[in-house]
């Protein structure tokens, strides 16, 4: 797989209808000439400093926490594949400025910010697609045999109250199973939903999976865009149409 969805971060922005036929703002080419020439140079000490940290990467693999990390992590994001095709590019062509949401490079492969910081790389080599696949293997390993059958793990978020997963089985059918926090993943799950869908929230990035059991409907919001206290996901459970549990994460991989 060459392209990659973080943690879902820009996955309704890549399928944003934006214009192409739009050529970059000239008061942001001096930012991304700037980041080509980094890139181009080869100098990833220099590179490194123009990196807003973390740097998420595909789940489960670890984010790059700063930049000792980013460099000996280096050539799993910048392969020779992603290197080219930024140093062959045209900035007032091959880059766009999506309003509020940054910088994006062709269809989503890489976003700067506004003063030219690197905040996602959607692109994925075959060392982090082999990493990837081996973190997975292993995870499986860790779970519970019942949970054992998913394509692509998604999240993991704890409330005050439980630990939630999330996998994608594939199709667009995600499972949720859920564990008192004093339990482990390796048990068997208190509850399991399966057919659950994805469903965007605006166009910013935040999403959300619903899941049903009878008259019950279990929500978890994911916020990627919000406000700066805002959770990074919120569990809702309703009944009927009657909210009857909101619990926001305290914590949530990736």
């Amino acid at each position: 797989m060459k392209k990659i969805v973080l943690a879902a971060l820009f996955i309704s922005i890549i399928n944003f209808a934006y214009a192409q036929d739009k050529t970059l703002d000239k008061k942001y080419r001096p930012v991304v000439t700037a980041f080509i020439t980094a890139v181009k140079s080869g100098n990833i000490e220099k590179l490194g400093n123009k990196i807003s940290y973390p740097l998420k990467r595909a789940y489960p693999i670890p984010a790059i926490k700063n930049k000792q990390e980013f460099i000996k992590r280096y050539k799993e994001v910048f392969d020779d594949n992603l290197t080219q095709k930024i140093i062959n590019s045209k900035p007032d062509t091959d880059w766009d400025a999506v309003g509020w949401r940054g910088i994006m490079f062709l269809n989503g492969e890489l976003w700067l910010d506004t003063n030219g910081k690197l905040i996602a790389v959607n692109h994925q080599s075959r060392l982090e697609a082999k990493e990837q696949a081996r973190l997975i293997n292993a995870e499986k390993s860790n779970l519970h045999p019942s949970l054992s059958n998913f394509i692509q793990p998604v999240l993991v978020f704890e409330t005050a109250q439980y630990r939630i997963r999330i996998d994608d089985l594939g199709n667009n059918n995600y499972r949720y199973a859920a564990w008192p926090l004093k339990s482990k993943m390796s048990d068997k799950p208190k509850l399991v939903l399966n057919n659950g869908k994805w469903a965007a929230d605006g166009s910013g990035g935040n999403h959300n999976y619903q899941f049903k059991s009878g008259d019950y409907l279990y929500t978890c919001f994911i916020t990627l865009m919000g406000e700066k206290d805002s959770p990074p996901a919120l569990l809702v459970i309703s009944k009927a149409g009657s909210e009857i549990l909101s619990q926001p994460a305290k914590k949530i991989i990736p």
